[in-house]
């Protein structure tokens, strides 16, 4: 591992004012059940000079990149971003993490990084739906049209977030940009140390941004925005467009008068702060006034939210496990304890991964865990058009049973 890297490393990601007080111990929720994994070992190593050990340490690959740590630290060290550099660091070693789906999510980034195939990545849009080519809003919807396809077995409909968005969209007189043209934003490479694929996925979006002529560009997927906002504008400075989370874009356009909302049935929900939306860029208060906007919509927290929320389990596709099973466990028996009809997240894996926990066996009683998660810009569109219903939870062994007959 090249030394000069890592103590570029140290030195950006504020390693040296690490005091080890353990307090990022504390909040890690990969502690409380690996008790050998810590954020801050990973860092001691690194500063007792023992880098060429680390290129072959699991520990840069078990964190979750959640920033509980970075926000507990009382010195401000970024233990996620030194963790992200660690892990290009040692796949240039020829070190690679463990992969979910046998790795074939990150197959289907680097081809697209690495290719110019054509893509069928607007077969989502339904009739009824006006997109442009050219206009002021730019709506990037990301890997969804692919991940549905991959978890096809699933009946997730991931593509329906897509639609939800163009439909509140058009409710207010807006033709959003969609472009067939879009790829992948590189999050999950970033996070698996491939920064040289990462570049070409970005040097692509956003030439295909500025071609459309967008002024704003609207995001379902908080690992999206994060990217673009934090990760490309890194390495190209400060972009031209303006950059918002699908609730941050709903939420302006209530306190403008252009969204009101019908009367729907009485539903009771709570909502999952998800990492990259709430610790990695602080959006908590956005998609909350949304949701107090909806009549007849009651929102009741989980006991652990907004800075403290715990979560999904997963990042990145990657460190799928055991200890990521407990973790989606304790979500879903939170949100199972607070009495919602639905758990609403904002983030569409955080909903793959959650879905994941509680669709086949679990090792809790089902009945502690069976409540019915629902994407945040489905919901809302329900809303707005009066036709908000309750999931079913028992639509997954419905759908289960259909398969064992056929």
């Amino acid at each position: 591992m090249d030394k000069e890297n890592v103590k570029r490393l140290i030195s950006d990601m504020g390693a040296h004012d690490c005091v080890e007080c353990g307090k990022c111990t504390t909040v890690c929720p990969v502690t409380r059940f690996n008790p050998e994994f810590a954020p801050r070992l990973v860092v001691v190593k690194a500063l007792a000079g023992e880098d060429m050990d680390l290129s072959k340490d699991s520990d840069i690959w078990v964190c979750n990149t959640c920033e509980m740590c970075n926000n507990m630290c009382p010195y401000e060290v970024d233990y996620s971003g030194f963790i992200r550099g660690m892990r290009g660091e040692a796949r240039r070693e020829g070190h690679e993490p463990d992969c979910t789906q046998g790795g074939l999510l990150h197959a289907m980034m680097r081809i697209m990084a690495n290719s110019d195939l054509p893509q069928k990545r607007l077969d989502w849009i339904a009739d009824g739906l006006k997109v442009a080519e050219k206009g002021d809003v730019f709506l990037f919807v990301g890997c969804l049209p692919q991940m549905d396809a991959i978890f096809e077995d699933r009946n997730l409909n991931l593509v329906e977030t897509a639609r939800s968005a163009v439909r509140i969209m058009n409710h207010i007189g807006i033709e959003p940009v969609v472009s067939p043209k879009e790829k992948c934003c590189g999050h999950d490479l970033n996070w698996a140390g491939d920064e040289k694929n990462l570049i070409k996925l970005m040097n692509h979006n956003v030439q295909v941004i500025k071609d459309s002529g967008a002024k704003t560009v609207v995001f379902t997927c908080p690992e999206c925005l994060r990217t673009f906002d934090l990760d490309y504008q890194d390495f190209l400075g400060d972009f031209e467009f303006e950059m918002v989370h699908i609730s941050e874009f709903i939420a302006r356009a209530i306190e403008e008068g252009k969204l009101k909302f019908p009367e729907n049935i009485s539903i009771s929900t709570t909502f999952h702060d998800s990492c990259r939306l709430g610790r990695h860029l602080g959006l908590y208060d956005e998609p909350r006034r949304v949701l107090a906007e909806i009549p007849s919509v009651e929102l009741v927290e989980l006991e652990k939210n907004r800075e403290a929320a715990t979560c999904c389990g997963v990042s990145g596709f990657m460190s799928c496990n055991s200890i990521s099973k407990v973790m989606q466990m304790e979500k879903m028996q939170d949100a199972k304890r607070t009495g919602a009809d639905v758990l609403v997240t904002p983030c569409p894996k955080c909903r793959i991964h959650l879905d994941c926990s509680t669709r086949d066996e679990t090792p809790v009683d089902k009945g502690l865990v069976d409540i019915p998660i629902m994407d945040f810009t489905v919901l809302v569109d329900l809303a707005l058009r009066g036709e908000l219903q309750i999931p079913d939870v028992q639509d997954k062994e419905a759908e289960k049973e259909a398969e064992k007959t056929e």
